[in-house]
């Protein structure tokens, strides 16, 4: 199962930052972000929004491990981490961009 400390490593790696840069960007320091990755601290709810509100992740995927209800439920209760890796790459981009990359699967998937 991943854990919040999973969680915000991946957030951390995904924007390719070290944990010097990225505890400095959401306010904590190196150290309290090692024990939070490796659970063995649990941040404060002001830094877990501070990290969902700068790198505009899910506030309850975040806490929770799952998506808000807000967001479409696909049937599914787990992704696999390179899905979850593709999932909060994609929510990057602008909406013009994710169509491209919704265009260019269902092109490849079309050749099946």
């Amino acid at each position: 199962m991943e854990t919040l400390g999973r969680r915000i490593k991946k957030i951390r790696k995904l924007n390719e930052m070290n944990q010097i840069d990225f505890s400095s960007r959401v306010g904590i320091s190196q150290a309290t972000l090692s024990e939070v990755e490796q659970d063995k601290y649990k941040p404060s709810v002001e830094i877990i929004i501070s990290i969902a509100s700068i790198f505009h992740v899910d506030l309850a995927w975040l806490v929770l491990g799952t998506a808000s209800s807000n967001n479409k439920v696909i049937g599914v209760n787990e992704v696999n981490e390179k899905e979850a890796d593709l999932l909060l790459l994609f929510d990057k981009l602008k909406a013009n961009d994710q169509d491209e990359i919704i265009a260019f699967i269902k092109m490849k998937l079309s050749r099946y």
